[in-house]
């Protein structure tokens, strides 16, 4: 059977139409969608379909997106589509599949019938044909529409930026696989403006010149001045939300999640001893978040969510989240775990935002870099001395949102939770054991149920 892997930034007006198709295909048992932190709708008209599975890639940029899929996947046949085309042909799937399950080529590559682009023609065209000329019999090598052989595509490198579709090209070809061409028909692609074609033809340039042996890799930057890739975007939350009057804040360790996601991680990963140690030992909350996310180095994505995965999500949070939004409630997490697990615990309970610490990825892979949220330090709204607090990104989401603090709704279990609990409208203690965590709050709840938070907040 066949993965489709769908990287999507704000497609909200076109990714339920290419999912709709994607789920007609026969040969289809898994459709991955992996957001790239879109600011629309675009999560939320995807989980209209029950099989599609979301994720939020933790780095931005479609290379990060589709190496995400690719590692996510549990086919070996992959297919890759864009998120903003209409005009796919009913079999577009099979397409760009059988070719690779019949065992005639092992990477598949679409063209169209319309005229290549002014990139393709005016740089990737001239570039192939004197450096690869075996390539030149491609009319369309910057086509994003792709099937491939998962095992392979583990091999190469996703560049995350406009050269991804060549670079992958490229790879294939320098492995010495068995490409084929195909035409998947009339397709309608979005002009781009001039400044993203020139971006465009310097980025297209790099992913070619860079695998040509012939050139000298420290020659390179001169070709380019590269743009730096965004590394956050503030909040993640839709504009959509903007005008709602009411919130409602869950942590997520041992309050979504029934678990640790860190101590989770300590024993698959074998490092419970060095964690325990940081934790005894740091006094200093940076230094201390600094010193753990080090112990991630090297682990990649999907094993990461596997261990997100083992942990069991309360029960009946997703019907209570569900209730709570159609009391026009905003649902959100903030967490002192990695954005990486609150996000991927957002998609899975159809919440609309988290906000946690942005644990750093290079190729799919941790660094054991982490960059703690502006949000959380000290700021001109802050009511306790904490440097870093969760309560500070509550006085920023009231002002943002132009929401009142009585209305918004704060649930933690832990310390680091205290003065989030302490200054929202109303605080809810789940299931803690700290004694002044449970003084502060407005109500606790002793059960892991959500379902009294509905005759709480109301």
């Amino acid at each position: 059977m066949v993965t489709v892997i769908i990287p999507a930034l704000n497609e909200e007006k076109t990714i339920q139409q290419v999912i709709q198709l994607v789920s007609n295909s026969p040969v289809v048992d898994e459709i991955l969608v992996i957001d790239d932190k879109s600011c629309d709708n675009t999560i939320k008209q995807a989980r209209k379909f029950e099989k599609v599975r979301i994720y939020t890639s933790p780095k931005l940029g479609k290379g990060s997106s589709m190496r995400d899929g690719m590692l996510l996947a549990k086919n070996e046949v992959l297919v890759y589509l864009d998120a903003d085309i209409l005009t796919y042909p009913p079999n577009i799937v099979e397409l760009l599949s059988d070719p690779i399950i019949k065992g005639e080529a092992d990477f598949v590559k679409s063209c169209f019938d319309r005229q290549a682009g002014r990139v393709t023609e005016l740089v990737a065209k001239p570039l192939l044909s004197l450096l690869f000329p075996d390539l030149a019999r491609f009319s369309q090598p910057l086509s994003g529409m792709i099937g491939c052989k998962k095992n392979l595509l583990k091999k190469v490198e996703f560049a995350n930026d406009y050269g991804v579709d060549v670079g992958l090209l490229l790879d294939m070809h320098l492995l010495g696989v068995r490409i084929k061409e195909v035409n998947i028909g009339y397709i309608e692609n979005r002009m781009q403006s001039w400044e993203q074609l020139s971006k465009m033809s310097r980025e297209v340039s790099r992913a070619i010149l860079k695998r040509a042996k012939n050139i000298e890799a420290s020659n390179l930057e001169s070709l380019e001045n590269i743009t730096a890739i965004r590394t956050q975007m503030d909040y993640a939350i839709r504009e959509s939300l903007m005008g709602m009057e009411k919130m409602i804040i869950f942590d997520m360790d041992n309050t979504l999640l029934e678990g640790s996601f860190i101590t989770t991680a300590a024993d698959e990963f074998n490092f419970r001893e060095d964690l325990i140690k940081i934790v005894t030992e740091y006094e200093n909350p940076y230094t201390r978040t600094k010193s753990i996310a080090r112990l991630l180095r090297n682990r990649s994505l999907d094993e990461i969510l596997n261990v997100t995965d083992k942990i069991k999500i309360i029960d009946d949070a997703e019907y209570v989240i569900k209730e709570l939004k159609k009391k026009g409630y905003i649902c959100g997490i903030i967490s002192d775990s990695y954005d990486v697990v609150t996000n991927h615990i957002k998609n899975k309970l159809k919440m609309d935002f988290s906000i946690g610490n942005e644990l750093e990825f290079s190729n799919s892979v941790a660094t054991g870099e982490v960059k703690v949220p502006s949000a959380f330090m000290k700021n001109r709204f802050s009511k306790c001395s904490h440097d870093f607090c969760k309560s500070n990104v509550l006085y920023q989401l009231a002002e943002k949102y132009k929401i009142d603090i009585k209305n918004i709704v704060a649930i933690g279990d832990s310390e680091n939770d205290i003065c989030l609990v302490k200054e929202s409208g109303i605080g809810i203690s789940f299931c803690s054991e700290n004694k002044y965590l449970n003084m502060v709050a407005d109500e606790i709840i002793s059960e892991r149920s959500f379902i009294k938070i509905l005759d709480i907040a109301y």
